[in-house]
């Protein structure tokens, strides 16, 4: 049976891949390591909790001596990370958090696993999953900066971080394709693009303006709202993930795309429309600082060389989602 870390699991991408991995594999064991600070909520894991193969730590990451029990308590061989604290505007206002948790977070994690995973510079890696222990980073397309006009993110595209949150998470990257470099650790990283769907916390830009459309109250947007983005439905970016983790080649990159750039307000405004509200709720309100123009994701190495695709247009996954958080008052009143 295998073992896997989730870390962050109560959040929203992290519960989302939790309850789809212990539906679809009976045979794997999950422990979700989650702090619960203010985005975590054990209610999205509600399904699964009473599965057998299913175990909750609440711990922090950069926790060593906590991250070594579980780690020799149930024999882990295989970390998804999703730990992170995420949101931009936060990072702006507190970066020494982000900096903390990202990147001597993940960190604690590396150095705990090659402890128990006896990973050193003179041992071979395993070369496929199924033969031995890996380390799946899961990242952002934020820590490629900004684009143009034109172009998209491909997995070597430099580096260049604008926000406290983008460059604490580049630099966990860093680490982790260090720890592969200087000690064979099996690693893999994932960049994705904008996620949405089921159980995002209310902060993000769709399950917000979702919960001000039906309250009939103000719609806040950044600047002139032309910022684009690629969206990705939360349950391809969890399928993505569970091809990487048994397919992904070790030590490689893969961009995770949703091919469905939308600027912020063609977002806001389809929000509107399908729930038939008034777009005089829109306000536009100063931009927020070092605020990324374009996010696009070439995701072709992913799709040709694992045979992973999207399966969700926007216009699906969106109405969906709407959907969703109009049936799930209840959960939102949950905060």
């Amino acid at each position: 049976m295998k073992k896997i870390l989730v870390t962050g699991g109560a959040g929203f991408i992290g519960s989302n891949f939790i309850t789809m991995m212990l539906k679809q594999y009976t045979n794997y064991q999950v422990i979700n390591v989650d702090s619960l600070t203010y985005a975590g909520n054990l209610e999205n894991l509600k399904s699964i909790e009473d599965n057998p193969n299913y175990t909750f730590v609440k711990a922090d990451i950069r926790d060593r001596t906590k991250m070594d029990q579980v780690f020799a308590s149930f024999g882990i061989d295989t970390v998804i990370n999703f730990a992170a604290e995420s949101h931009v505007d936060r990072s702006i206002d507190e970066p020494e958090l982000f900096l903390t948790t990202n990147i001597i977070g993940t960190q604690v994690l590396l150095a705990v696993a090659k402890k128990h995973w006896k990973i050193n510079p003179s041992n071979k890696y395993c070369k496929e999953y199924k033969d031995g222990v890996k380390f799946l980073q899961v990242s952002t397309d934020e820590v490629y900066g900004t684009l143009g006009k034109t172009g998209k993110f491909i997995e070597t595209t430099p580096l260049m971080p604008n926000s406290p949150y983008s460059a604490s998470k580049a630099s966990a990257d860093m680490i982790v394709r260090a720890y592969h470099e200087t000690y064979g650790m099996p690693v893999n990283i994932t960049r994705c693009s904008n996620n949405y769907g089921p159980y995002q916390f209310l902060e993000k830009l769709i399950p917000l303006m979702i919960c001000q459309a039906f309250q009939n109250k103000v719609l806040p947007i950044y600047g002139d709202g032309m910022q684009v983005r690629d969206w990705l439905h939360v349950f391809d970016h969890c399928r993505a993930i569970d091809t990487v983790l048994h397919y992904g080649v070790i030590g490689e990159i893969y961009n995770i795309g949703g091919n469905n750039e939308r600027t912020n307000i063609d977002i806001v405004k389809q929000i509107l429309k399908t729930l038939n509200k008034p777009d005089y709720l829109i306000k536009h309100i100063e931009d927020r600082p070092g605020h990324d123009r374009r996010y696009a994701i070439d995701n072709t190495k992913i799709t040709t060389q694992l045979g992973w695709k999207p399966s969700y247009t926007f216009e699906e996954g969106i109405k969906e989602t709407i959907d969703w958080y109009l049936n799930h008052k209840s959960w939102i009143m949950s905060f």
